[in-house]
């Protein structure tokens, strides 16, 4: 496959996963994430939770190449909810079989910060020459299909009319709908509403209720009476 004139067409990138990476977690399993750098662009994976020194990523990026530059960067980093991230291990990853053979499954070393091995990253490169972003959105006819068919014209009708028959009233006439219940007052009551009531007289204020035998006919008790202070008197 040529390799002239990549300057805009698309290159797919795909992190599968990495391998024997530079524990940096004493206690727990690292969580390792990527990151690829192509010129200005950086695209990063998810975060591999307890992925350790194994993780697997399987995510897919597409970049815009550019003439001239033919490598990727990329990056390994351990994440961290408190400190910063965890710096792994980096590498270059060159574009010449992806572009020359149109398609690249390798594994590349990664080195630390003193220069160390790191581990390694499992990289997948798809490469087409001429797959260029479409610049128009405008469809128009490509060789080996048929062109696109006319686009439908529906012939001129006869308006259809809105009403074969002209609606029923509304309300309808009476005796149309049975009543389910009689009027109310019923027809059949003659005198409704019923006459008052008379008043009745009572006289105020009420007579006074007679005196009670059994205690006596005097209240207080006259002066002089052997029980002062009791009434009624006890029986002898």
């Amino acid at each position: 496959m040529a390799s002239q004139g990549i300057h805009g067409n698309l290159l797919e990138v795909t992190v599968v996963s990495c391998s024997k990476l530079k524990d940096t977690e004493w206690i727990s399993r690292q969580d390792p994430y990527v990151g690829i750098e192509y010129g200005s662009s950086r695209s990063t994976t998810r975060t591999c939770t307890d992925g350790g020194k194994n993780p697997t990523f399987q995510e897919k990026f597409v970049f815009t190449l550019i003439e001239g530059l033919r490598e990727l960067n990329v990056s390994v980093w351990n994440s961290n909810t408190v400190t910063h991230d965890d710096f792994i291990g980096n590498g270059k990853i060159p574009l010449a079989k992806a572009i020359s053979q149109g398609f690249d499954d390798s594994s590349w070393p990664l080195q630390s910060k003193t220069g160390r091995h790191a581990g390694e990253v499992r990289i997948i490169m798809h490469y087409t020459s001429g797959n260029k972003p479409p610049k128009d959105s405008a469809q128009k006819p490509s060789k080996g299909f048929a062109p696109s068919a006319p686009s439908y014209v529906a012939h001129n009708a006869p308006p259809a009319a809105m009403y074969s028959t002209p609606p029923p009233a509304y309300p309808p006439p009476g005796g149309a709908y049975p009543q389910p219940y009689p009027a109310y007052p019923p027809h059949s009551c003659a005198n409704y509403p019923p006459a008052p009531y008379p008043p009745q007289h009572v006289t105020y204020p009420p007579p006074p209720y007679p005196p009670n035998p059994a205690y006596g006919s005097h209240y207080p008790p006259p002066p002089g009476s052997p029980f002062p202070g009791l009434f009624p008197p006890p029986p002898y």
